[in-house]
């Protein structure tokens, strides 16, 4: 299994940067795609960005590209999610997700953050 923590979200003006991470921890030395979904109030979940075990394959929704950057360090056991360019429209809960693969998915993951707000101001 893994167990997920997001870190980084909070306030910021549009325009802004704000830089989330998840560390990951347990079955770490697994293979494993991360997944950045957010969800904003009344809205359904959706995936923002994704990134493959070892860092070379992206995925990001069209939304953010652009904007988002997402990367890993394995040693760390940490996957980041740079927002620059924020939109009050980007204000969501943030949740970093997991499975063990080494495919690029944006779909069926299996392990979960308990997500990190980000409120983006007008």
């Amino acid at each position: 299994q893994l167990q997920l923590v997001e870190s980084g979200g909070g306030l910021v003006q549009a325009g802004g940067s704000l830089r989330l991470s998840c560390a990951a921890s347990g079955r770490t030395s697994t293979r494993y795609v991360m997944g950045w979904f957010r969800q904003a109030p009344g809205k359904e979940r959706e995936i923002v960005a994704a990134i493959n075990w070892n860092g070379d394959n992206t995925y990001y929704a069209d939304s953010v590209k652009g904007r988002f950057t997402s990367s890993r360090d394995n040693a760390k056991n940490t996957v980041y999610l740079q927002m620059n360019s924020l939109k009050p429209e980007d204000t969501a809960v943030y949740y970093c997700a997991a499975r063990f693969t080494r495919l690029l998915l944006t779909t069926n993951y299996d392990y979960w953050g308990q997500g990190t707000q980000v409120t983006v101001s007008s």
